[in-house]
């Protein structure tokens, strides 16, 4: 999508704590790209949770694109693989895959994640690696401690800020940047497929000081 436009070929690693909106962050990042002309595809990676899988399925359909999965309690690294050689054999440039969101704080979540970004390296000359991390724009100092976990682990590019459809939030936006230098790259604005933006720093500055 818009955010990732200079890169070519892109293969996207969405990670995030459970009930941040990932799920349906990766949905409207498959529009949005289907939008700027791109052809998505879609790994569900979390394989921990079934109901993670037949949700994306159901976001694969409403915007018509690719999809890859395997069983519950698959290797997810198997997962990645498979849709990133499924990708290139397919013709599509702009790979989208969910990971398992349990809490920052599980050791071993963070491994299995780490192992999927080695194989998004190992893929870079076919597709650039890039990691956002979805945050809920109602979480506090959480936000910050969630960044630095994930970024430690797998090397954040971004930052995808959820729920913003209503009255002003995000100032963890702020904490983030000021403290990690980790940029804002889309809001969720809405329930809506297309309800997703590229982050406008200027719009949002304005809405959490509007006085400034």
């Amino acid at each position: 999508a818009a955010a990732f436009a200079e890169d070519g070929p892109v293969a996207v690693m969405v990670v995030g704590v459970n009930g941040s909106g990932k799920t349906t962050s990766i949905g409207k990042l498959a529009q949005a790209a289907k939008s700027d002309g791109r052809v998505p595809l879609i790994a569900a990676a979390d394989t921990f949770r079934a109901g993670a899988i037949s949700q994306l399925e159901t976001w694969a359909q409403r915007t018509d694109t690719m999809f890859v999965s395997s069983a519950a309690g698959a290797d997810p690294g198997s997962v990645v693989y498979d849709a990133l050689n499924a990708a290139k054999s397919r013709g599509a440039d702009f790979v989208v895959i969910d990971t398992a969101g349990r809490l920052h704080t599980a050791h071993n979540l963070m491994e299995e994640l780490k192992k999927m970004r080695r194989i998004l390296d190992r893929h870079s000359s076919d597709f650039k690696p890039r990691v956002l991390l979805v945050i809920d724009g109602n979480t506090g100092q959480n936000g910050v401690t969630q960044a630095k976990v994930f970024t430690e682990a797998v090397g954040c590019d971004g930052v995808i800020l959820t729920k913003l459809d209503s009255t002003a939030k995000g100032g963890v936006i702020l904490a983030i940047r000021g403290e990690m230098g980790l940029p804002v790259r889309y809001i969720g604005t809405g329930e809506g497929i297309d309800d997703i933006a590229p982050f406008d720093p200027r719009g949002f500055a304005e809405t959490i000081l509007p006085d400034a």
